[in-house]
């Protein structure tokens, strides 16, 4: 997986098609990732409490990683990663669009 935890990444398909955010969380046997603010699903709580009221609660649900690319802040545009062997023998990734460099 290319996508990693703190990435800023663009969704290209589905209903957020479009929205930009951050990675929250990646699973990667699912080959799936939880981005901030992106497929918001309601979840109605029960109180577990006595006295505690019952609550409704908007969680980010996870997309597959093939909806999404990661995203140039800087240039605003949304490219794919390239990983590439640097001069000094270590792997790095940068995007394909601009040549910006990632890590």
């Amino acid at each position: 997986m290319r996508i990693r935890k703190g990435d800023t990444v663009q969704v290209i398909n589905g209903k957020d098609k479009g929205k930009t955010g951050e990675v929250l969380k990646t699973l990667p046997i699912q080959n799936r990732v939880i981005v901030q603010g992106i497929n918001l699903r309601t979840r109605h709580l029960k109180p577990t409490q006595e006295g505690e009221a019952g609550r409704i609660v908007n969680e980010e649900a996870s997309l597959h990683a093939s909806n999404v690319m990661l995203y140039s802040k800087a240039k605003k545009v949304a490219s794919r990663v390239e990983v590439f062997v640097d001069k000094d023998g270590i792997k790095k990734r940068r995007l394909k669009k601009t040549g910006e460099l990632i890590d």
